[in-house]
């Protein structure tokens, strides 16, 4: 699961960060408004951890320009503003819950988990691409029925590109979705994880299913080619 926390306190964003990394998510972090707007808009989220007193953009005109835009992203804001005007505030302009600091990591965790589990826009719905099942809540992938055991990298690595299934997806692209924006990861990082993944789903079938658009990127195709 990719999150984008939008956090203009960078010791609050640090420790936010290793905490949700630790327990499997992948975190992008942006440090002011104009610069989380854009990552929202132009990149895939499963959830949005918001601030509302932000630079450049406050929170609020993040959720309304986000819901205005068609991006249904579940949105949780994190904030010391707890008066109820502000809290009607942010759920009215589209925001999905609304956690005061301090907070309790613990709640943050069940906060998060209750949104994600939350109708087709946490995006927790099983995937299919031909013989291939991935189910997000679970951490399972399963192909033609069998169960198929891999790491978390090789899960989210995965679970990207089932996404668009049939899109050709850049390396770029995939580096930033599974290792986050800020991880200096070296390309043959990425060869070596795609490589691991064909070893594990396609086995000895001959059939391929992930297939390399060289100069471009990766692309994940339903059929699977001889």
């Amino acid at each position: 699961m990719r999150l984008l926390l939008v956090e203009d306190e960078a010791r609050m964003a640090a420790l936010l960060k290793k905490g949700l990394a630790e327990e499997g998510y992948a975190v992008a972090v942006a440090g002011d408004g104009r610069t989380g707007l854009a990552m929202a808009e132009s990149n895939e989220f499963d959830l949005i951890l918001l601030d509302i007193m932000l630079p450049g953009i406050d929170g609020f005109t993040i959720a309304r320009r986000l819901r205005d835009g068609g991006i249904h992203t579940p949105i949780l804001m994190l904030t010391a503003r707890d008066a109820a005007p502000d809290v009607v505030r942010g759920l009215d302009l589209g925001a999905d819950d609304y956690l005061t600091k301090p907070f309790s990591f613990e709640v943050l965790l069940a906060r998060i988990r209750a949104l994600l589990r939350r109708g087709p826009s946490a995006q927790d719905v099983q995937l299919t691409a031909g013989p291939l099942r991935l189910d997000p809540a679970a951490h399972q992938v399963f192909r033609e029925g069998v169960q198929i055991d891999l790491t978390r990298t090789e899960f989210l690595l995965l679970e990207f590109l089932m996404r668009r299934t049939g899109q050709v997806v850049r390396r770029a692209s995939l580096i930033e979705g599974v290792w986050g924006y800020d991880r200096d990861v070296e390309s043959n990082t990425l060869d070596a994880f795609i490589r691991l993944l064909r070893t594990k789903l396609e086995g000895d079938s001959g059939a391929r299913l992930i297939h390399t658009v060289r100069g471009v990127g990766y692309v994940l195709r339903a059929g699977g080619e001889e």
